[in-house]
């Protein structure tokens, strides 16, 4: 096909993005806004060899999947992708892409995913969910301020208040502002020129303590009247925290690098769980409190926890898995490269009053493989060792080095959770080539209205039940059970600590046969012609010192 042709096509399937994927004579299109079960009218904007991309043009039969979406401006905007599929559909699709990732890149067995794969997690209420929005600010071409999102990859602001996945909240906090810059002629920041003040409003809401914070950022160091918005601002019921953060950079990076307080104080608080979490203007904290309860309980229960595992939490943040973990575990560690989670992280053990969780600041990739290395030569003959570990990397899944860490560590269980199935599906396909296989498989819908989709997945130690019968005489055995109670190296290292002396295998052999240790047959005899040198009494006496520590004799 060739770009600005139009094309009848029928939508039979949905891509990773939420697209509408259709063919015309074997060639592949995608569709933005189409959904399964359409037949639509498309205009071809972008053309490869064996697939292209269309916009759509008009719906000719609309699928009954289809749905009138909530937010009129849905199709233009860039946050949501398949509002206008009914929510049952959505979770088919998401369920869908996870299975076919595992497949597909994951060479994952039906029959297997079949046994594994649990029904993904919706929500009852699957708008309003966030608990957190970053509105961009512009100006209209009659020079008033605007606010809303970006249209689909565009940084052209779709001006609205009132967003259907933020909370109510969001649209009083946003006209004020807007009415205060058109009062006191505060223009919005732009891009191109770099001139203007107020380049974004983040806020935050607490779901369980309904407590609001606003964040001014702002192209500059201070709001002209700033003290008058927030007497405005500080009216609305639960408003806590009103804080300004300067960036003045030519950036994308929305939040500059530090924060005042301007009203209240510098954080909210909310639960997940019975965990209790600081939020500041920085922290990261996931956006949809409702599911990423059921989220990290489903990690909880995979991992099983007893209560004397030592569990390590991979990309931890503000250590919001660690420390539910916690509650179960004897002892956690987190690892997450932002130093300003790591703070928040001990901050909320420190207000949780939790002492078993340890954190560490660096790149998961780099913190366990040294902490595996720094161990072993701390502990000559051991390694490091996890009961469970779990992992919440980026959307770009784990490095080879990690991974391989994480089996040198020999855990019992795996507990992956994922934004990406298919950097997933590449990770577990590695891990279960290192001896682990896949248990339990669940999709939580943490993002309704978008392609987006979290995965919980359980792998464990394959345990062998391969087996072969061996006949062995008694007095052809290498090895008592006496003497596979501690090894040569263990001995001598037993001696060296407590007593300070150095003894050889030969020693400690020779020690093992007048006790009853049956050893080699012909071990150290000579050959006639050397003598064999024998055991002075005072390394004798630390040796079986060192024998019944172990309980050999």
């Amino acid at each position: 096909m060739q770009k600005n042709e139009i094309a009848r096509v029928t939508i039979e399937d949905i891509g990773v993005n939420g697209e509408g994927i259709g063919k015309v004579n074997g060639y592949t299109l995608f569709i933005k806004d189409a959904v399964i079960g359409d037949v639509v009218e498309a205009k071809v904007i972008k053309a490869k060899k064996n697939y292209g991309y269309a916009r759509l043009m008009k719906i000719l039969t609309p699928s009954p999947d289809r749905v009138e979406p909530r937010c009129p401006f849905a199709r233009k905007c860039g946050g949501c992708q398949i509002q206008e599929m009914s929510y049952e559909k959505q979770l088919e699709f998401k369920n869908r892409k996870i299975r076919g990732n595992l497949e597909r890149i994951g060479g994952f067995s039906p029959e297997l995913l079949d046994k594994v794969m649990e029904p993904i997690v919706g929500m009852e209420e699957p708008f309003y969910y966030r608990n957190k929005a970053q509105f961009p600010f512009g100006t209209d071409k009659e020079g008033n301020p605007i606010t809303g999102f970006y249209a689909g990859r565009t940084h052209d602001i779709i001006a609205n208040t009132d967003c259907a996945l933020g909370v109510y909240v969001n649209q009083e906090i946003l006209e004020i502002v807007l009415d205060f810059m058109k009062e006191y002629r505060i223009a919005s920041y732009d891009e191109k020129s770099g001139n203007g003040l107020i380049r974004h409003v983040l806020i935050r809401y607490g779901f369980t303590t309904k407590e609001i914070m606003v964040c001014l950022v702002i192209n500059g160091k201070k709001i002209p009247h700033g003290e008058e918005l927030a007497e405005r601002l500080k009216k609305i019921d639960g408003m806590t925290s009103i804080t300004v953060s300067s960036n003045m950079k030519n950036t994308n990076v929305i939040m500059g690098e530090s924060y005042e307080t301007l009203w209240g104080q510098g954080f909210i608080t909310d639960y997940i769980g019975d965990v209790k979490y600081q939020i500041s203007p920085l922290s990261f904290y996931q956006v949809n409190p409702v599911q990423t309860e059921k989220l990290y309980g489903l990690a909880l229960d995979y991992a099983g926890l007893k209560g004397d595992e030592t569990v390590w939490d991979l990309y931890c943040g503000i250590g919001t898995i660690s420390l539910f973990l916690a509650q179960k575990a004897k002892q956690v560690y987190g690892v997450e490269i932002v130093p300003q989670a790591i703070e928040d992280a001990q901050n909320n053990a420190r207000i949780n009053e939790i002492e078993n969780a340890k954190f560490y600041v660096g790149k998961a990739e780099e913190v366990l493989p040294e902490y595996y290395r720094e161990y072993e030569k701390e502990h000559p003959g051991e390694t490091a060792h996890a009961d469970v570990i779990v992992v919440d990397p980026p959307r770009k899944g784990c490095e080879e080095s990690l991974l391989k860490t994480m089996v040198d560590m020999k855990p019992e269980k795996i507990v992956y959770v994922s934004c990406d199935s298919a950097t997933l599906a590449r990770d577990l396909k590695v891990l279960c080539g290192e001896g682990y296989q896949v248990e339990r498989v669940r999709g939580v819908d943490q993002f309704p209205m978008t392609g987006h989709v979290e995965t919980v997945v359980l792998l464990s130690k394959l345990k062998s039940t391969k087996s072969i019968e061996v006949e062995i005489k008694l007095d052809e055995m290498d090895l008592t059970q006496a003497e596979s109670k501690a090894t040569y190296a263990e001995i001598k290292e037993y001696v060296l600590k407590n007593t300070g002396l150095k003894v050889s295998q030969l020693y400690i052999a020779q020690v093992k046969r007048k006790h009853g240790i049956i050893e080699r047959v012909n071990y150290n005899t000579g050959n006639g012609k050397a003598k064999i040198p024998q055991v002075p009494l005072e390394k004798e006496q630390a040796i079986e010192d060192a024998l019944r520590h172990f309980k050999m004799i």
